[in-house]
């Protein structure tokens, strides 16, 4: 299911927040899940995830993350103000002292002349520090979009543990 890059590289993640004695949970738009699935997909995750949240509607972020409804009304849900709040509600919201939040135009629709198909919106947030944002365009069809997402978001926590 899973490329060997991806389990790599979700397997350096949870050993990082293993060493630091941290929980991390993923809030996930476009990816429907599949940041967390990665993650659990190693064996002896549940040590280091604490949870996922899937929040592929705009009620959804909300309700489960308490992203504001103005905020998704003023920049719409793409956006790096989005992927920020999506982050921090992650934390805020679970036992985690680390979150990853995306949110995308996957396709093969819903894309704009400013927010393209295959643009990715990433979000990190960490307990007592500021929260980082990633912007993504990634190229290829909806799934292409999707892996590239997943393993983009794995090398940015890699590089913020």
């Amino acid at each position: 299911m899973f490329t060997d890059e991806v389990l790599m590289s979700a397997e350096r993640v949870l050993e990082k927040c293993r060493r630091a004695g941290i929980l991390i949970s993923t809030a996930e738009s476009c990816t429907g899940g599949l940041i967390v699935a990665g993650l659990t997909a190693i064996a002896g995750s549940s040590d280091v995830v604490d949870r996922g949240f899937v929040t592929y509607t705009n009620e959804a972020k909300y309700q489960m993350l308490g992203v504001s409804e103005n905020l998704i009304k003023k920049v719409g849900a793409v956006s790096e103000e989005v992927a920020r709040a999506m982050a921090e509600g992650a934390l805020a919201r679970s036992d985690s002292q680390i979150s990853i939040s995306v949110t995308g135009i996957a396709g093969p629709g819903g894309g704009s002349a400013d927010k393209p198909v295959g643009l990715v919106h990433m979000g990190l947030a960490r307990s007592g520090q500021p929260t980082h944002h990633l912007r993504q365009v990634f190229t290829g069809d909806r799934s292409d979009v999707r892996n590239a997402t997943v393993l983009s978001s794995l090398f940015f926590l890699n590089s913020v543990l």
